[in-house]
């Protein structure tokens, strides 16, 4: 599974200014709103979600998976992603405060976790991350997650 795939350019927002962790997820929803991976009603679902659990998609230190469970507004397994100007606090004392969120719709559990394990090498790899967090457009984000330094290598083509 090759990472770049999930996110052509309707995926991406980098060093957004919001003003909590609601308008945080719900650039994350509009991302796969945009690119047909999910209705707006996805987006009421993982906001949902986090009413009632409370912040369990903060799962590393700054950083949040914006999920909820497979329903009928996920069209197919996506992802979208979104970096923060400025940290927001989601209330996950141990990872908070937030300023990268990868939102995530899957259309049945072994497609979630076909994603969580293509996403744990970028998790586990603080370079990465840094490099994430400090990306400034959608094809900044490709590469990094490519492996390939930036400005070497053209977009990929988007996949809409």
């Amino acid at each position: 599974m090759n990472l770049v795939d999930f996110f052509p350019d309707s995926a991406v927002t980098t060093r957004a200014e919001v003003a909590d962790w609601r308008a945080a997820i719900g650039l994350a929803g509009a991302g796969l709103v945009a690119q047909g991976v999910t209705t707006e009603a996805y987006t009421a679902e993982m906001l949902a979600a986090l009413d009632e659990l409370g912040p369990y998609i903060v799962i590393a230190p700054g950083f949040a998976l914006a999920h909820s469970r497979p329903s009928p507004a996920v069209l197919r397994t996506g992802m979208s992603f979104v970096s923060l100007a400025t940290a927001v606090e989601f209330g996950a004392a141990a990872n908070d405060p937030v300023d990268l969120i990868i939102g995530l719709a899957a259309t049945d559990q072994d497609s979630h976790l076909q994603v969580m394990s293509a996403l744990a090498r970028v998790l586990s790899d603080s370079k990465i991350m840094a490099q994430l967090r400090s990306a400034n457009s959608p094809v900044a984000v490709r590469e990094i997650l490519d492996g390939a330094p930036s400005g070497t290598r053209e977009s990929p083509p988007d996949k809409n």
